[in-house]
């Protein structure tokens, strides 16, 4: 590692800066986020990057970047998107949302359906360990019953979303939540039981946030709500193989194989059509997965150049005392999550750090894990350019900062985690 790295330096986080700048500025400028495409924004920001330390050459600049588009939390994310998108467009052609959207609110009073999409969120990305894929199955469903409900369609997203983060930052399966295990050196047991403790107040509390916001909620139109069961069946199966913890890819690729067969047989999908509404679905996820390579471009490059370290050592020097100790963890994880906008990567590289404080201050490990955990998913569920948001926006036809005023549990998760470190019990090690 060279000298200028191990020191860290500030003006390495320089291309987040511009992007945030870009996106943020036109959009409140003109009044319309629209106006500043994010995938453009990105690519300013990329060639920003390319630009800075000089020291290496382009070559040595692009062997980085070749680097991090290897990772493996990359690749994965990427086929993800072009699974769910696949899903997405088969159970579309063979009208499974608008029989499930249905079937749903003929038996569901239409003021808890929001809350229904948060706790179903919460269920299947518990299950899953996915907030991406939980979004890609839930997204097309919130945009229905907003149709038929009235309510906002960027509450319904945002309720989907709030949901897909608890999973993602609890489920045992989440590559979050085995990083930070890993990372922590304590048992996946403990790390649950702990973090369930500081997340379930904020949990709570949205589900009584949108079931007040929307308890007049009303519509009338029953002979619109027809559903047809056979078309709902790819969402059972996928609800169904998400809770009992099936690998997330076999559950997206076998719904879009039901959700086929279901559409020739029902009528919906001609044989000659199959290949095409997948196809149509794939392509609509990828301006989210050229992002993705974009960010991953971006984040390589700032590691590289000492960003990553900056943050790391900025947080360790102003770090006092056991509770101290806690929220300069919360700090450091939510900050390299800002950086990197991939939570699993975040935890991976501030896991060592965290570590050592903990040791020092004496942080018991499953505290250190769950804070890590925790405040990643705080930062993944409320960055505009993160892959959660901006999935949502892509399946929606909304933009991020439309999203973000509903996004009601990852602020609340964090403020029940503050407490926690603050007034609650001492996590020193026995």
């Amino acid at each position: 590692m060279k000298e200028e790295q191990k020191r860290g330096r500030a003006i390495a986080l320089l291309p987040i800066g511009v992007f945030l700048v870009l996106f943020l500025g036109v959009g409140i400028v003109s009044g319309d986020f629209y106006a500043m495409p994010a995938i453009v924004a990105f690519l300013i920001a990329l060639f920003v990057a390319f630009l800075q330390n000089k020291s290496l050459s382009f070559d040595e600049k692009i062997r980085v970047v070749s680097t991090g588009l290897a990772d493996e939390n990359m690749i994965t994310m990427s086929l993800i998107f072009l699974c769910a998108g696949g899903f997405s467009g088969a159970v579309n052609a063979a009208g499974g949302v608008e029989s499930t959207v249905n079937f749903g609110l003929s038996i569901l009073p239409s003021q808890f359906a929001v809350v229904g999409l948060f706790v179903l969120g919460c269920f299947i990305s518990l299950s899953m360990g996915t907030s991406t894929g939980t979004i890609a199955a839930l997204a097309p469903i919130a945009v229905g019953i907003s149709e038929k409900t009235g309510f906002a369609q960027t509450m319904c997203i945002g309720a989907v979303v709030c949901g897909a983060m608890f999973g993602d930052n609890l489920s045992v399966i989440s590559d979050t939540t085995i990083a930070a295990v890993k990372t922590q050196g304590c048992d996946m047991k403990d790390k649950f039981k702990a973090n369930f403790l500081i997340i379930l107040p904020a949990a709570i509390i949205t589900v009584v946030i949108f079931g007040f916001i929307t308890k007049n909620g009303n519509f009338e139109s029953v002979q619109n709500l027809s559903f047809h069961f056979a078309r709902i069946i790819p969402y059972i199966l996928v609800l169904i193989g998400a809770l009992i913890g099936v690998n997330v890819f076999v559950v997206l690729i076998g719904g879009t194989v039901v959700s086929l067969i279901v559409g020739v047989v029902t009528g919906s999908i001609s044989t000659m059509q199959m290949f095409s509404v997948v196809g149509d679905g794939v392509m609509g996820m990828y301006d989210i997965t050229v992002i993705s390579i974009i960010v991953a471009c971006i984040v390589a490059l700032v590691r590289e150049y000492g960003g990553i370290q900056f943050i790391l050592q900025l947080i360790r020097r102003r770090i006092h005392g056991e509770k101290g100790a806690q929220a300069g963890i919360a700090a450091l994880a939510l900050l390299v999550d800002m950086c990197t906008a991939n939570n699993t990567v975040a935890i991976v590289m501030a896991g060592p750090i965290a570590k050592e404080i903990s040791n020092e201050f004496g942080v018991d490990s499953k505290r250190s894990a769950s804070l890590l955990d925790i405040f990643t998913s705080v930062g993944q569920g409320l960055l505009p350019y993160g892959a959660q948001l901006l999935s949502a926006a892509t399946l929606t036809g909304l933009t991020p900062f439309e999203i973000m005023p509903y996004l009601y549990y990852p602020v609340l998760m964090a403020v029940s985690a503050l407490l926690f470190i603050f007034f609650g019990k001492s996590s020193k090690k026995q």
